[in-house]
């Protein structure tokens, strides 16, 4: 039997609906899982239900995380969030957690694990931490624009050989503060937590990149799936 992935859903502020990039689905596919996309929902009861059909979870990217979950004010009208999405991924993260479930946070993943876990994040990465390092590149996707360092004695490390490897990269927010819970995986050239891991967990990994763009073309993003399968 295949795993089932619980995939969080992206959302379309403007159509006022869910939508998902084919990518996150295939990336799974590749890697020999099968995936259920959640619906929006801040329905606890509906949520412990749906974590139920599921062996693992997808935190996907999109919509920025609201500053009030780690009690700041947003600093710009640049700062856009989902308040429904916000609240359901809480609460997916708490239940997939206490039941020790493998989870996979990609880009926005890796901004509301951490938050949810007690961290904080650079709300507008321009304004607060800015770089010569390209953090929101152009398509296509599926090419690296910049370096990070894979730190030693980490499963990320364990599971690539390499001490550094090139990714894409697509975002607005990163991580500030890193969350006590969690530990660094890679660093990019300019400093920011680009991978984390729970220790102690069967599979708790977040990554600021996107391996779903690339898992077609880049060994690399291949393997993060399928490390997360055999979880």
């Amino acid at each position: 039997m295949k795993k089932m992935v619980g995939v969080m859903p992206l959302w379309d502020d403007e159509k006022e609906s869910i939508w998902m990039l084919p990518a996150y689905i295939e990336g799974l596919n590749a890697a020999g899982m099968d995936s259920v996309i959640f619906p929006m929902t801040r329905d606890e009861d509906e949520v412990k239900r749906l974590i139920g059909f599921c062996d693992q979870i997808l935190l996907t990217g999109g919509h920025d995380v609201n500053p009030s979950l780690y009690h700041e004010v947003p600093v710009n009208e640049s700062v856009e969030w989902n308040e429904t999405r916000d609240v359901m991924e809480e609460m997916v993260i708490s239940y997939a957690l206490a039941q020790d479930m493998p989870v996979l946070g990609i880009c926005r993943g890796l901004q509301i694990l951490n938050v949810a876990l007690g961290g904080t994040l650079y709300q507008d990465l321009p304004l607060q931490h800015p770089s010569d390092t390209e953090h929101h590149m152009t398509p296509p996707y599926d090419r690296a624009v910049h370096t990070v360092q894979i730190l030693r004695d980490t499963p990320l490390y364990e599971l690539l050989h390499k001490k550094q490897t090139g990714v894409n990269s697509i975002h607005h927010q990163a991580i500030r503060k890193l969350a006590p819970d969690l530990r660094e995986m890679a660093v990019s050239e300019d400093g920011l937590v680009e991978a984390v891991y729970m220790p102690g967990r069967r599979f708790v990994w977040a990554l600021q990149w996107h391996p779903e763009y690339g898992f077609r073309s880049h060994e690399d993003c291949l393997a993060i799936f399928q490390a997360f399968s055999r979880a």
